[in-house]
């Protein structure tokens, strides 16, 4: 007869078998079983003061990582908290395993506390959600929840764990930890269609590629995309998850040239990216709404603007059948389901003798990355007062190495930050991805310098989205966990408001204005470093000491108005 242990520890020494090292929760009585069996694993329980952080953090420690992340929600509230982070989880594709607590099986559905169908909420943002009713079952259903996260398209799966199911002792040898119970394998590029995107990329002369974020879980990504851009030369952008594998010192990086390139194309490769607003829906036409376009009265409204040279051959890869051809009223002259990493191997070896003769393309691709760069120069090198967001953004860049890590948890800042900051290595850019949450920055920040403690991990912070969450810093504070935000604080929802203003009047303004809130002194209450910047003067210095306290820091700056994002959206 084996020991007897109990539920918490058999789902603890799954997570172990799966390389957990992180459990993220806010505590509650459901779920401390799992804490218990956490600490016999080895396993560091990590706390946040949201709930929804907690999962946050859960899908942060995924992309870092490249395992499976973990958090646990007590029953009730604590699972409804986290609805949010789960589905930003679901929508950006990022494989995590989030626990539920509930009250006694013998009780469900009788009113006990917090009790509620917790995984009929979950079902429609998960890959997968159940409830566990065997204590010598729970192993199992780690392994198929694992399982379900990582094949195929990644995502979160969900895992009602009842009260009584995690308390009850069991026998070790008669609940065996499932072993070996997933593959690794990718799947590998159709060689009928392979030959078709070969030929069609051979003729082009004026080839481009866009790589997204399912770059991010293929085999050594960075490597991989490197070896594409030396072979071919093919002017590539990145965008999601792959955003920092191409070095922003070398010969391939562009970040400001897809408007042109996307244009002027004649042939566009798109990798594990889909067709929605941050490529214009696909879109070679313009697509006009309104529920009486073109009647007396009525309203027309432009939702985009054709991006795509409507003569360019496009060939897409996704690891998602359904997402080959979406929105794209033309369709795709090839379309393939796979994984980026091993599209991107077979297309290095068939275009070794591609590169030479894009020099004249490249160049023009070049010649309008510069002219942008040229158009942001003067904002990045002025010294006025208070610092626009370009200068803030560039200070911040002489911070930077490469491995640094940056979270962007915010709007209008954000979107700056995003063309500014220069990051470099496998997972160094995080933001929520297309479903577009605030409130991510602490989990994922708490995630990244747990993964990676010698990398300097960097929130860039609207003063708005700073309000959601950003008591986590007491958590970081008490729990050692120096990360450094800095917040860009206009005083204003400005991503929301500028639309607001142009589109009724700058009287008709409402509930897009903040203060200049001093939120530097509210992470001093919580036992951080803060400071308060308002001249370009006091802006280094103030991110030297910083980043030199060796404690969580809040680097509060007062901006000024610029016009680099003006005719952005918000929809």
């Amino acid at each position: 007869m084996g020991m007897t242990i109990h539920g918490g520890r058999l789902v603890a020494k799954a997570l172990r078998n799966e390389g957990v090292e992180h459990l993220f929760t806010l505590c509650g009585g459901h779920i401390q079983s799992i804490y218990d069996g956490c600490l016999d694993e080895g396993i560091r329980v990590v706390d946040t003061r949201h709930e929804q952080s907690a999962a946050h953090a859960a899908d942060g420690m995924a992309r870092i990582s490249g395992r499976i992340g973990a958090c646990a929600v007590t029953a009730g509230p604590g699972v409804t908290d986290a609805v949010t982070a789960v589905a930003n989880a679901y929508r950006a594709q990022v494989p995590m395993i989030v626990f539920g607590g509930a009250g006694p099986t013998i009780f469900t559905h009788m009113g006990s506390l917090q009790d509620m169908d917790h995984v009929e909420l979950m079902r429609p943002i998960c890959k997968w959600a159940a409830s566990v009713k065997e204590t010598r079952r729970l192993a199992e259903y780690v392994s198929i929840a694992a399982r379900k996260a990582t094949s195929g398209v990644p995502g979160p799966v969900f895992l009602e764990v009842p009260l009584d199911v995690l308390m009850e002792y069991v026998d070790t040898d008669k609940v065996p930890i499932p072993q070996n119970y997933r593959t690794e394998a990718r799947t590998a590029p159709d060689p009928l269609y392979l030959d078709k995107a070969v030929a069609l990329l051979e003729k082009a002369e004026r080839p481009m590629a866009i790589v997204g974020s399912q770059l991010r879980w293929s085999r050594e990504p960075l490597e991989t995309l490197q070896r594409f851009l030396d072979t071919t030369g093919i002017p590539t952008f990145v965008n999601g998850m792959a955003r920092g594998l191409v070095d922003p010192q070398g010969p391939h990086f562009l970040n400001r040239s897809r408007k042109y390139a996307l244009k002027n194309a004649d042939c566009i490769l798109i990798l594990g990216t889909p067709f929605d607003f941050r490529l214009g829906y696909g879109q070679s036409r313009q697509i006009v709404g309104g529920s009486q376009s073109g009647q007396a009265g009525g309203f027309m409204l432009q939702i985009t603007r054709p991006v795509i040279n409507a003569n360019a051959s496009l060939i897409q890869v996704d690891l998602d059948g359904d997402e080959v051809g979406r929105n794209r009223v033309d369709g795709v002259n090839v379309g393939m389901v796979g994984d980026s990493g091993l599209m991107l191997e077979a297309l290095t070896s068939a275009l070794s003798g591609m590169s030479d003769k894009l020099t004249a393309w490249r160049g023009a691709v070049r010649q309008d990355e510069q002219k942008a760069w040229d158009k942001m120069r003067a904002q990045i090198t002025s010294e006025d007062n208070p610092p626009n967001p370009l200068r803030v953004c560039e200070a911040v860049n002489r911070f930077l190495r490469p491995g640094d890590i940056v979270v962007g948890d915010g709007g209008d800042f954000v979107g700056t930050a995003a063309y500014v900051l220069k990051v470099f290595g496998l997972g160094t850019w995080m933001d929520p991805g297309p479903l577009g949450t605030l409130g991510v920055g602490p989990g994922y920040a708490m995630a990244a310098k747990l993964a990676r403690p010698d990398a300097r991990v960097v929130i860039m912070y609207g003063d708005g989205s700073f309000g959601l969450n950003g008591f986590e810093f007491e958590a970081m504070a008490r729990q050692n966990i120096p990360v450094v935000g800095i917040i860009g604080n206009d005083a204003g929802w400005t991503q929301i408001l500028r639309g607001q203003r142009d589109l009724y009047g700058k009287d008709r303004v409402v509930a897009t204005k903040l203060d200049y809130t001093r939120y530097d002194l509210v992470a001093q209450g919580l036992g951080c470093h803060g400071e308060w910047v308002d001249t370009c003067e006091g802006l280094e210095p103030a991110l030297e000491r910083a980043f030199a306290s060796g404690k969580a820091a809040v680097v509060n700056v007062k901006i000024g108005s610029s016009d680099f994002r003006e005719g952005s959206i918000s929809v």
